[in-house]
């Protein structure tokens, strides 16, 4: 518990910011509740309100978006994780979570120089015949510059920024603490699941952060694709990549948002949103392994109606049984098979309060309106975003690979219709759908699925006498135990230990400072600075036990675990 007051110790300036900024963008109650309350005084006592009035008329999506501007780029990363979260934020806020960019200023290429030559194992010169030292892109994480390998292979070098690590990972500690702090002391944040949602966001920012994983991915996509002469990965250069450095081929197209470029070459921009398309869905329906944000930011064109995809920071996996949840629910729509609709549901979310009468009712009328049409008559689009605003009525969440999925659909129906006004994504994806249904239930895959069902339920029968044997020697033994946990008295329980961990603490301290007292009245003994020196330092000893004290007092709040 020490080491970690102290290393929450680290944080409490940052921890400063924090509150600074969402108390001068009107979200001075969560300060309180947070337990931060002192901070919110002190803040308020020096904070310059000449923005207050305009603040105060910011609607509420705009005003969480800027709040994660100002707090800097590990939460701008957040919310862009929230703009995927279709089924956890109402429209508004999705929209208002899409305007975060992912911009930084740049850093001149003599401080990145360092951290890269230490990379490569020698000077850039030696791997590079020419380097810009003009960044292409500066973002967050990382920093892009054009280079030419010496062979005149035209590269981009992906650095990222010197000690950005360290950076993020206070921000995703400082994170953690407050989401377990909301989720117990505001029940209205309880149904956006903070912890899970923090715990997801930062696994997900970790493994951005390592750039040979991106590189993984890409070149995993590349195999996916090696077969289809219109879609393209640039090439992975792995003798010079690393955690911190990613060198991969230079694409000299042009960017997905360029619009007028595309016009003036003549490229046809229908059969450009039907490749897109259909790559995307191929991704998602047949791979399961899908570029999670398919914007235009991360395409670019190349003569032939060729489509590039890069950045393959943000992934997507979905499992096969994933997949069959999905046509189950698909099909559920169409046959008007409400119960399975709900089952579907209910276990994507695990949700254990819903009101699954209720929700019935709501889905049974909601179903009702696309019982008549067929799987490549269904507008997905629409489907996903009304199913989606109908089960944050009902406080369901998908997990995370679904939302994303979500959302690449969404974005892909985006771009579609930028690159072709009459692009209809349904006529797209029914071919997919029809595809995947009658491959779920190809002969080899049902005998397969078959033969796995039979050898695990033999493998069950055969276990069934070893584990009666196993419990009837624990009954013997008196050694059976039955786990019953109850969150609440768990909770209960860890506040006690807490008390009793400071009330040790404030003991052993007060303790020190009799102890001490009494040593340096007396004579003898090695001395420092003219004081007996064992006094001194028990002395010491008790200053920081009270530290301590202070800061596990001050940062417990209501709902901390310090």
């Amino acid at each position: 518990m020490l080491w970690e007051t102290l290393a929450a110790a680290r944080d409490l300036g940052r921890l400063h910011e924090i509150a600074s900024v969402l108390i001068r963008f009107g979200f001075g109650d969560v300060v309180r509740l947070l337990g931060m309350g002192q901070v919110l005084e002190q803040v308020g006592k020096v904070l310059h309100w000449t923005e207050a009035e305009e603040l105060a008329y910011l609607e509420p999506p705009e005003r969480v978006r800027r709040a994660l501007e100002e707090l800097g780029p590990t939460f701008v990363k957040l919310g862009q994780i929230f703009a995927t979260r279709v089924d956890l934020f109402p429209p508004e806020y999705i929209a208002e979570f899409e305007k975060l960019q992912d911009h930084a200023g740049a850093l001149s290429f003599e401080e990145l120089r360092p951290q890269l030559e230490e990379d490569l194992g020698g000077a850039a010169e030696l791997f590079f015949s020419e380097l810009e030292t003009q960044p292409l892109a500066s973002a967050s994480i990382a920093q892009v510059h054009r280079a030419e390998l010496s062979d005149g292979s035209k590269v981009i070098l992906k650095i990222r920024r010197p000690g950005i690590g360290k950076k993020i990972e206070a921000d995703l500690r400082l994170m953690s603490k407050l989401a377990q702090i909301a989720e117990i002391e505001i029940p209205n944040l309880q149904q956006f699941h903070p912890r899970e949602t923090v715990r997801q966001f930062s696994r997900s920012l970790r493994h951005e952060l390592d750039l040979v994983r991106e590189c993984r991915n890409a070149e995993r996509m590349a195999a996916n694709f090696s077969d289809d002469p219109n879609i393209s990965i640039p090439k992975v250069y792995w003798q010079l990549t690393g955690e911190r450095l990613n060198v991969q081929e230079y694409i000299d197209g042009i960017p997905g948002r360029d619009l007028k470029a595309l016009d003036e070459v003549g490229m046809d921009r229908k059969l450009l949103a039907q490749r897109g398309a259909n790559a995307v869905l191929k991704m998602i329906m047949e791979d399961g392994f899908f570029h999670a944000d398919p914007h235009p930011g991360n395409l670019f064109y190349l003569p032939g109606e060729k489509l590039v995809f890069i950045d393959f920071g943000m992934i997507g996996y979905l499992s096969e049984q994933r997949r069959y949840q999905l046509m189950d629910l698909l099909n559920g729509m169409v046959t008007k098979n409400t119960d399975g609709v709900v089952e579907v549901l209910l276990d994507w979310s695990n949700a254990t309060d819903i009101d699954s009468e209720a929700l019935t009712v709501d889905m049974d009328t909601f179903i009702d309106q696309y019982h008549s049409l067929s799987l490549k008559q269904l507008n997905i689009p629409q489907l996903l975003s009304e199913l989606i605003a109908l089960m944050r009525d009902h406080k369901l969440a998908l997990p995370q690979d679904l939302a994303l999925m979500t959302k690449a659909l969404l974005t892909l129906e985006g771009l579609g219709r930028q690159l072709d006004p009459s692009f209809d994504m349904s006529s797209e994806i029914g071919p997919f759908l029809s595809k995947a249904m009658l491959s779920r239930y190809a002969p080899n895959l049902l005998a397969k699925r078959g033969w796995q069902g039979f050898t695990e339920v033999v493998s069950l029968i055969a276990g069934v006498p070893k584990d009666l044997k196993s419990l009837v020697r624990a009954i013997r033994k008196n050694t059976f135990k039955v786990n019953v946990e109850v969150a609440h008295l768990e909770r209960f329980a860890n506040r006690i230990d807490r008390s009793v961990s400071r009330l040790t603490m404030g003991m052993i301290t007060a303790a020190l400072i009799i102890g001490s007292s009494i040593v340096m009245t007396v004579q003898g003994g090695p001395t420092l600075f003219g004081l007996p020196f064992f006094g001194l330092l028990g002395f010491l000893g008790a200053v920081v036990g009270g530290i301590w004290l202070l800061i596990s007092i001050w940062l417990s709040g209501k709902g901390g675990d310090y």
